[in-house]
């Protein structure tokens, strides 16, 4: 492989971890805790970051080395443990779909407005559909989430500037905050790296041939750039949102994002917003339904060979949910909560895996990586069982 080609293919492993990540829920999630938390929650974002790094670094890297896709670890862990994971993470993937599904139908809705959102759902969902139907699907879906994520950010930090964010107090709140919310550092590190998302990237530059200890460097630096991007994102999101608010405008509750972009930028901003929110939940849509397939694939020789349309059923599926009952919402809070329990479970495999010869070899993992990975484990672990008991 040459030099190019290993960096595109590096690089849309990351784009495809963090246009995951980067869906609906990310938008309003953003936006809802600085409206509560103001130029305060820079430290939120700061520390959420750290965390990110630490998972994915983790999970990756183990990944690589043992030359395995997750669920094939933990089966080797603990035998019939693969499966159960499985089933988390399609179950949980399957639920956010549907909700990425209404996040692209409401996109188009206010990109065009005669479109309705359950319109707009289909023709989305058609759209993701033609990516797998191509003959080199990975390379299609690589290029597709490159340039919609490119096209996302872009806007928001447009967005961001013309809001003219208070940047000397966002700065200096990040590393002196009024107050530090726990609750948001957990959901934002939930939104990032929880449930199927962290395996994304990880799980397609197995699928590429990027494995192996001595891919490490390339894992390391595939791994970073993802969160480097969500993140950019997020701080623009943030950076947009607190703009708005320190005007002293007033969002509405029932679209927070969309408010923001508004408030900011005018009409012009309200459609900017829809193409933010298209892109944003269109690729989460294919990052969701290749990451919940790559889960099953392996246990059968079929299914590999039929994975391409495994995604296609899924995607599928998810759009006719959408279509047929609208978003529901309750079943998607209680699968949140159950995606925020993912991460502790799967993260924890890994971390055990990582000190199994017998899944990683001779690999020596770096002792700071598995504290960090520890306390990851721990505080999602708390957090997650305190959601479910809430429910």
């Amino acid at each position: 492989m040459n030099q190019k080609s290993n960096w595109q293919l590096l690089l849309g492993a990351a784009f495809l971890m963090a246009t995951s990540a980067i869906g609906p829920g990310f938008l309003t999630q953003t936006t809802v805790f600085t409206q509560s938390l103001a130029a305060s929650f820079g430290f939120v974002i700061l520390i959420s970051i750290l965390l990110d790094i630490g998972a994915q670094l983790n999970v990756w890297r183990i990944i690589a080395v043992s030359e395995r896709k997750a669920q094939d670890i933990a089966n080797l862990m603990l035998p019939g443990l693969g499966y159960f994971i499985a089933l988390l993470v399609v179950i949980g993937g399957l639920a956010f779909n549907i909700g990425n599904v209404g996040g692209a139908g409401l996109g188009i809705n206010v990109m065009f407005g005669g479109i309705s959102p359950e319109s707009g759902a289909a023709i989305s969902g058609a759209i993701a559909i033609s990516i797998f139907l191509v003959k080199e699907a990975g390379k299609a879906m690589d290029r597709f989430t490159l340039v919609a994520g490119f096209v996302m950010v872009a806007l928001t930090v447009y967005v961001a500037i013309t809001s003219s964010p208070p940047v000397g107090e966002a700065v200096a709140k990040t590393f002196a905050p009024d107050k530090i919310d726990f609750a948001a550092i957990v959901t934002l590190v939930g939104g990032t790296v929880g449930g199927y998302i962290t395996f994304a990237g990880g799980h397609r530059l197995l699928d590429a041939g990027v494995k192996g200890e001595k891919a490490l460097g390339e894992v390391n630096k595939s791994a970073v750039s993802a969160i480097g991007i969500a993140s950019i994102m997020r701080i623009f999101l943030f950076l947009a949102a607190l703009g708005v608010v320190a005007s002293g405008a007033t969002l509405n509750p029932d679209n927070p994002p969309a408010s923001v972009f508004q408030h900011a930028a005018g009409n012009i901003g309200y459609k900017l917003f829809g193409i933010v929110m298209w892109s944003a939940a269109v690729t989460s849509i294919i990052g969701s339904a290749y990451t919940s397939v790559s889960f099953i694939r392996t246990f059968h020789p079929k299914l590999e060979k039929y994975g391409n349309l495994l995604i296609v059923v899924f995607i599928l599926f998810s759009t006719l949910c959408f279509v047929a009952i609208g978003n529901p919402v309750k079943i998607l809070v209680f699968v949140g909560a159950l995606n925020g329990m993912i991460l502790p479970i799967t993260l924890g495999v890994m971390l055990v895996a990582a000190y199994n010869k017998k899944i990683v070899g001779s690999y020596k993992h770096p002792l700071w990586m598995t504290i960090v990975g520890a306390i990851i484990v721990i505080g999602m672990a708390t957090m997650g069982i305190d959601t479910f008991m809430s429910l």
